[in-house]
Order: structure tokens, then C-alpha cells, then sequence
């Protein structure tokens, strides 16, 4: 179940009425109701789940969703004992559902004096504080920042100026530095016949203590799952950092790092500015990645990898002085 500090759940339904609003057809357990949306393996009785691809057979097998979506061919693999909606576009007929299960607790301003933990909080001017937010003694909010409902604080952070942050969790003495943007959807989307569809984003952001986020970074919320940034990592200006990231403790992000979605990142990793980062990989504990790298693979822990695609350093430097010679060989001759 999502959040609900960051969530309101609306009234649940029949599969048969959740199989009319999403264009999808009742093969069994109609009747059934539903009143939230998960992924196949974390899905209990009362949540809708989808199969997505084939090689997720298994996990539709094994699951506990009390209503999957899923194509024509793949009703036979269906637990017995769950509702069945067909579709031929599973994944965008259930961001539907979520349209209508879940929706974002919406903005309305707290009073100061609720929010924060005691007097030392500072808010300078402009600031906007949801209803439900926690903000611990000691910490300073920047001017024009926008803290959204049901936002968890620690102490003594600084928020910089124009700062929004959404469906988060921050701890003790975090920096986001001005116009960092923290919590917003993750970007997904699912193709169907009408065009693409967002995916839903119900997850949150945590951002653990002493976490320092550069001016202008992003780190996008969870599409069901958190993203979670460790305990004293820094992140520099211009970062991207998917939903579904996790990334360890004492890290290090240089400028125009991009992290794509689904990616663990190890413990006391360094990358070198403009690194890019393909998604679902997994980078060791201690990896170092060089600056305008671009990682299509698993890193093992402690090894420094560079180039595009990326591999072993020492692999990439003689490959780059190869081609070198190959090149200069040839405009001899």
C-alpha cells in the first residue's frame, strides 16, 4: 500500500467495474474487491498486479494479487485462486487502475507553528509548508521552497532557496542546495493503442543522514518501491538519479552524473562528471566510474571502469591507444 502520508486511497471496487474503467474484459471473479495497485511479488489479496513480459511468468505464478491484468496467452499460468482482467496492454491498463485506486494527498499549507519541531526552525520568506510535514529543530528552509504535505524533516538540515521537495523522508543534517527538486515522478511509460501512458509513482524518497544534493539535482520518487540515497553521500550540481535507485553510504556524484531507473549502487562508489548509468545495473562497493563514462554493464566492486561502453580501465586505454595507431597507420598511408 502506498504511503498514505503521501497517498489518499480512494473507494475500493469490483474487478468488474475496475475492468470497465480500464477497458479491459472479466475473464473470472468479477466480483472480487480491489482497492490498491502492487507489483506481482509484493501484491496481497486486495491489490491488482500486471504481467508485463514473459520472463515475469514466474513471478505471476508465485503471486498473492487478488486481480492480475494480463494478455489472452497467459491466463492459463494465472494463480487459480485470483480474479483475471485481459488486456492486450496490460502494463498501461493498470497505470489506469491506479487512476482510480490511488491519487497524491494534495497541497494544502500547514500552519508553521504545527510543522515544526520548536523555534529554531527558520522559514524565510516565500516558503510554503503542506498540511502533515515534520520539520526538526534547528533547520532552515530557504526562501520560496516548497515542502509538500506529509514531508519528514530532520534536524539541523539546510533547504536552499527555491527547493521543492515531495514524498520524501530526509534525515539529520541534509543539504539540498537552491532549486534541488526532490520526490517528483519518476519518468515511465506504458505504450498503448491511444498513445503512451505514465506509469504510476507511488513510491517515496528517502534521503538518509548528512546527505549532501547539489543546485539543480534531481532524485525522482519510487514508481512503487523507494529510492534511497545513503547515509553521508554527496551529490553534486546537475545530477539525475532515477526512481527506484538505491544508492549506498559515502558516495561521491560529480556534475551531469545520470543514474537510470532501478540501479544499486554500492557503498563508497566515485563517479567522474557526466557519468552516465544504464538501468537495473548494479555497481560494486568501492567502483570507481570515470568522468563521461557510459556503464552498459555491471560493475564489480573496486574495479574503476571507463569509455563508452564502458569496461575495465586498463582495457579501455589500450583499446582507445589501438585505435589511435590503427588511425594514424592508415592516414600514413
Amino acid at each position: 500500500m502506498p504511503d498514505p502520508r503521501f497517498f489518499d486511497s480512494l473507494p475500493a471496487l469490483t474487478v468488474a467495474e475496475l475492468a470497465g474503467r480500464i477497458g479491459g474484459e472479466v475473464m473470472r471473479g468479477g466480483d472480487r474487491q480491489v482497492s490498491a495497485i502492487a507489483p506481482l511479488g509484493s501484491a496481497a489479496a486486495g491489490d491488482v498486479a500486471f504481467l508485463g513480459a514473459r520472463k515475469f511468468v514466474v513471478a505471476l505464478g508465485q503471486t498473492r494479487a487478488g486481480c492480475v491484468i494480463l494478455p489472452a496467452a497467459a491466463v492459463e499460468v494465472a494463480p487459480p485462486d485470483a480474479s483475471i482482467i485481459v488486456s492486450e496492454e496490460p502494463q498501461a491498463a493498470w497505470a489506469r487502475a491506479s487512476l482510480s485506486l490511488h491519487r497524491p494527498v494534495p497541497m494544502v499549507e500547514a500552519d508553521r507553528d504545527e510543522v515544526a519541531e520548536d523555534g529554531t526552525v527558520v522559514f524565510e520568506p516565500g516558503v510554503v509548508i503542506g498540511a502533515g510535514a515534520r520539520i526538526g529543530r534547528g533547520t532552515r528552509i530557504g526562501a520560496n521552497s516548497v515542502i509538500g504535505p506529509g514531508v519528514q524533516i530532520g534536524r539541523d538540515c539546510v533547504i536552499g532557496n527555491n527547493v521543492s521537495v515531495g514524498f520524501a523522508l530526509i534525515g539529520d543534517r541534509v543539504r539540498l542546495l537552491s532549486g534541488v527538486r526532490v520526490g517528483e515522478a519518476g519518468f515511465g511509460a506504458a505504450q498503448s493503442k491511444a498513445g503512451p501512458v505514465d506509469v504510476p509513482q507511488l513510491g517515496r524518497v528517502i534521503l538518509q543522514d548528512g546527505v549532501t544534493v547539489g543546485a539543480n539535482s534531481c532524485i525522482d520518487r519510487g514508481a512503487y518501491e523507494d529510492t534511497v540515497v545513503g547515509e553521508n553521500t554527496k551529490i553534486d550540481n546537475l545530477v539525475m538519479i532515477a526512481h527506484n535507485c538505491v544508492i549506498g553510504r559515502n558516495c561521491l556524484l560529480a556534475a551531469h552524473t545520470g543514474i537510470s531507473g532501478s540501479c544499486i549502487v554500492g557503498d563508497n562508489v566515485i563517479f567522474g562528471g557526466k557519468a552516465g548509468i544504464g538501468d537495473h545495473l548494479k555497481i560494486g562497493e568501492g567502483a570507481r566510474v570515470a568522468g563521461g563514462a557510459g556503464v552498459l554493464a555491471d560493475i564489480p566492486p573496486g574495479e574503476t571502469w571507463s569509455g563508452y561502453p564502458a569496461k575495465p580501465i586498463r582495457q579501455s586505454l589500450r583499446e582507445a591507444v589501438w585505435l589511435a595507431k590503427q588511425a594514424t597507420g592508415k592516414a600514413r598511408s
